[in-house]
């Protein structure tokens, strides 16, 4: 298994690193003039001086300004004389800093404030970077702190663990992806998937954060025509390519019958085989089979992987019909024969648990609604309609600037020997539902040569295929 790499771990403040939840607390009180109750706490804790000011305003009739200076005061006072690290929370730092582990300031206290605890702390310089309610737009529970914060460190969010001790906090930084441990000061904090809680910072490690991490699942796509018979020593190359994409999971399409098994076997993975065309081999064990096992040469097969335990999801393979290929109609509707395939992705699409994490790949045999502005492409409507989620448009917004084209390396005409160009599109996909997508991107190997002269192509396929990493959570996690 595969976890994230920690990139960073990024602070709260304010009852995370010192105690000054209670201050706040104290300082709201006085400047409210009465005791602050439970159900005052959604409107104090982990809040901006500015939302606290308003919150006042409305129900004193005060002005916000007014009263948003005088909870600066009564706040800065009591952090000059009062401030005390929480337990465990400089020992962490510490070690995160001999650890190469990068860490970040993330809080809703404006920069004088946190310039003041920061000064307490040892100086700035125990934070790669700091972001407060004075640098960006939205504040906590926006996720545009941990965003921003994530974006001058130069790492990914869901290889972040976030350090939090506030409902706001905690939201803030799962809007923006991050990991979360909660050490809850004055208000309690529910565990949730991806989310841990404990009682301090007592004994966390950098080796227990990254133990909260997701995992890492890399999952591939690839058509291997005609089983990779048209190139020599064709088992040999695609093992390589396996080895060099370092992916986990592959759903195969045109296996010709034995290449999943024999690639399995090669490799110490797992496979499923269906029918004499689609299969799917893992690294990770296959808990469960899904789908017709004597399925015909267009259809659909599945498996569960379980990447670790509670961390699982279910993998299907689909290949559609060809014919018909709507690119190829010049005069009239290009969509006009897509029922074929439709039907076929239907099935499968009503074969699909939706209570679990799900990928979807496979060749389509037709082009995505989200690559050609004006042609409502059924078959991957359809797909997206069923709340699945193509994996590489998330990560290549633009099809101008990156229309990942699987069809066809190796045809750049048409077969029939007409000499007109053989349409380039994206018809191999990654869908999901229910993961994080990392990256994606579309694979060949090597420069192949064009048909009919690919006997010695590195690159074992008429299709390019795609390759997406997903984090898949594990839940929560005792650290």
């Amino acid at each position: 298994m595969t976890r994230l790499p920690l990139q960073a771990v990024l602070f709260d403040m304010d009852g995370t690193l010192v105690d000054t939840e209670r201050l706040w607390w104290e300082a709201v009180e006085h400047v409210a003039g009465r005791a602050l109750t439970e159900a005052d706490e959604a409107d104090v804790l982990g809040r901006p001086v500015e939302h606290t000011a308003a919150w006042l305003a409305a129900a004193t009739g005060a002005r916000a300004d007014a009263l948003a200076d005088e909870l600066h005061r009564e706040f800065a006072d009591r952090v000059r004389t009062g401030i005390v690290p929480r337990p465990g929370a400089l020992d962490l730092l510490d070690a995160l800093a001999r650890e190469g582990v990068p860490t970040a300031l993330v809080t809703a206290s404006p920069r004088a404030v946190a310039d003041t605890v920061l000064a307490a702390l040892g100086g700035a310089s125990r934070f790669a970077v700091s972001v407060t309610a004075d640098d960006t737009e939205h504040t906590k529970p926006a996720p545009d702190p941990y965003l921003a914060a994530c974006r001058v460190l130069g790492v990914d969010p869901s290889a972040c663990v976030a350090v939090e001790d506030t409902e706001t906090g905690v939201a803030s930084a799962e809007a923006a992806g991050c990991t979360v441990l909660a050490v809850p000061s004055l208000a309690p904090i529910e565990a949730a998937p991806g989310r841990t809680v404990e009682a301090s910072l007592e004994g966390i490690t950098p080796s227990a954060l990254r133990s909260l991490l997701p995992y890492r699942l890399r999952v591939m796509s690839w058509n291997l025509w005609y089983g990779g018979t048209k190139v020599h020593d064709h088992r040999a190359k695609q093992l390589k390519v396996i080895a060099e994409t370092d992916v986990d999971v592959v759903g195969l399409q045109e296996t010709y019958g034995t290449a999943a098994e024999e690639l399995a076997d090669a490799l110490g993975w797992y496979h499923h085989r269906a029918g004499e065309n689609l299969g799917v081999i893992s690294r990770y064990p296959i808990t469960a089979r899904f789908g017709d096992p004597d399925v015909g040469f267009y259809g659909a097969a599945g498996v569960r992987v379980r990447v670790h335990e509670g961390a699982e999801a279910d993998v299907w393979t689909v290949h559609l019909d060809y014919k018909e290929y709507g690119p190829y109609v010049t005069d009239g509707d290009p969509t006009a024969h897509e029922g074929v395939r439709l039907a076929q992705l239907r099935d499968a699409l009503g074969r699909v648990d939706d209570t679990v994490p799900v990928v979807l790949v496979g060749d389509f045999n037709s082009p995505s609604h989200l690559d050609r502005p004006g042609v409502d492409w059924p078959v991957t409507k359809a797909a997206e309609e069923a709340g699945l989620r193509d994996s590489y448009r998330e990560a290549h917004p633009d099809p101008v600037a990156h229309p990942g084209h699987t069809w066809s390396p190796i045809h750049p005409v048409r077969e029939d020997g007409s000499g007109r160009p053989e349409p380039q599109d994206r018809i191999d996909f990654v869908l999901h539902r229910g993961l994080r997508v990392l990256d994606s991107e579309t694979y060949v190997s090597g420069r192949p040569r064009p048909w009919p002269h690919v006997e010695d192509n590195d690159w074992p396929s008429d299709h390019a295929a795609v390759i997406t990493t997903f984090s898949l959570g594990n839940g929560t996690a005792p650290v």
